[in-house]
């Protein structure tokens, strides 16, 4: 991304929750019980990374795809309804819900310097992170700054900037990740805690270069959907 449009733009924001560090683990053990699916684009990480879903497009926990991939609307999964803690916490946003996944990152690994499509508040959608279990040797950078999180804590991140982590520690490194739609409490939330809204508006564009990154990430997805996407991006090379 054509990163000189986007200095004043919010990369990061930590949000004004706190949760319990001993539910999030006890819903976490019940997790742990099933198989987490590593992640579908192997090109962006190296090492172990892998993912279970509570909520997905048909409702299974091996869906882990962020993305729709044609027009159902999401389900909860069996998991979810195991997870009273998860569950709480989900039902206090107060905003429509897609992809909902626990991301863990093995110890060694790293997810490379990449950028997502369209995952920006910019964009009506939204990025939750609250950390599960992690340590001093993960290092999480959003447009090259690094963001240190905390179990329990929450932030949003705006994942069309390049970012990147890798887990240098000895424990996993497990994050709850929603993806919420923006919407007036959202909007009012965001603003109450720092977030430019003015900054927002300004143009942005793609690189080439990410354009063409983008078009490699959506292929190894294979939907309707990401076939779309690409056709799109293709007219505007």
């Amino acid at each position: 991304m054509n990163q000189r449009f986007h200095f004043m733009k919010t990369a990061f924001l930590k949000l004004p929750f706190h949760f319990s560090e001993e539910k999030l683990l006890q819903d976490l053990e019940v997790c742990k019980k099933y198989n987490f699916t590593s992640h579908f684009n192997k090109n962006d990480y190296s090492g172990d990374w892998t993912s279970i879903s509570l909520r997905s497009q048909n409702g299974e926990m091996s869906n882990i795809f962020a993305l729709p991939q044609n027009n159902e609307k999401y389900k909860d999964t069996e998991l979810l309804q195991e997870c009273t803690y998860f569950k709480m916490i989900i039902d206090s946003f107060e905003c429509e819900k897609e992809s909902i996944r626990l991301l863990n990152l093995k110890p060694g690994s790293v997810i490379k310097e990449h950028t997502d499509y369209n995952l920006g508040y910019e964009d009506g959608i939204f990025r939750i992170h609250i950390p599960i279990t992690t340590n001093k040797g993960v290092h999480f950078f959003i447009n090259y700054e690094e963001v240190k999180m905390l179990p329990s804590e929450c932030w949003y991140g705006n994942f069309n900037f390049t970012h990147s982590v890798r887990n240098d520690g000895k424990i996993d490194r497990i994050h709850l990740v929603m993806d919420c739609l923006r919407n007036d409490w959202s909007d009012k939330l965001f603003a109450e805690n720092g977030y430019n809204f003015e900054a927002e508006y300004q143009q942005s564009e793609y690189s080439r270069e990410t354009k063409l990154q983008m078009i490699e990430q959506l292929k190894l997805m294979d939907t309707e959907t990401s076939k779309a996407m690409i056709a799109q991006l293709e007219r505007e090379l």
